[in-house]
């Protein structure tokens, strides 16, 4: 029998763990002068990779961890390592700059291409914005349950599934959006951003190491 609560608690624990709405700004800020069909293929790639990443460890994420001795707390911190690392390149304007060389670079070997081309749909948006720790861990757990069925896993995966659909959408939506707002205000969105994902990547590091102490 399909399970209709598990279908709910599952969508709901998705939907905290890759908060959609909170990312896509992100995506937005990382993709600021793309061409549309850039943008296009970076949220379907990203979206992409993170269902394949994310399926891969419901079926094989604790025997894969447990190979490598590696925890799921050391995975956590070391996911907030990487976004500090985003988050600083966002609040100085690097990627800006390393955009506009790129551009400039691209313009005098082809006068006729222009924008910038950075692939973000693995690394950050796919990992570990989409399928990150929380992500990860929530499937794992999902999936691990004693009384697992075909039925309940079908709910699970519907539940991860509406999430990632409404991530594709709203990614779509959102850059032209942003666009829309003009240089000044997109550049203070980005920084403002850039520090809120600093935040969150050091409480990453921080659950990564209370999670290791209290285990320990």
């Amino acid at each position: 029998m399909f399970d209709l609560a598990l279908l709910t608690a599952s969508f709901v624990t998705f939907f905290v763990v890759i908060d959609p709405i909170g990312v896509a700004p992100i995506f937005a800020a990382l993709t600021d002068g793309s061409t549309n069909a850039h943008r296009r293929a970076m949220a379907i790639k990203s979206v992409a990779i993170a269902s394949v990443v994310l399926i891969g460890f419901a079926y094989g994420g604790e025997w894969l961890l447990g190979a490598l001795h590696i925890s799921l707390d050391a995975f956590r911190a070391a996911g907030g390592v990487l976004l500090f690392l985003i988050a600083l390149e966002m609040i100085f304007e690097k990627r800006t700059e390393r955009r506009e060389e790129r551009a400039e670079k691209m313009s005098d070997e082809d006068p006729t291409t222009s924008g910038t081309h950075e692939d973000i749909s693995v690394f950050p948006m796919a990992i570990p914005m989409l399928a990150g720790p929380g992500a990860i861990a929530s499937i794992m757990l999902f999936m691990s349950a004693d009384d697992a069925t075909a039925m309940t896993q079908i709910a699970i995966f519907i539940g991860l599934g509406a999430n990632l659909l409404g991530c594709l959408v709203i990614f779509l939506v959102v850059g032209p959006l942003m666009r829309v707002i003009g240089d000044t205000l997109a550049a203070m969105i980005t920084r403002i951003l850039g520090v809120i994902l600093a935040a969150l990547a050091a409480q990453f590091i921080f659950d990564g190491i209370a999670g290791a102490l209290l285990s320990g």
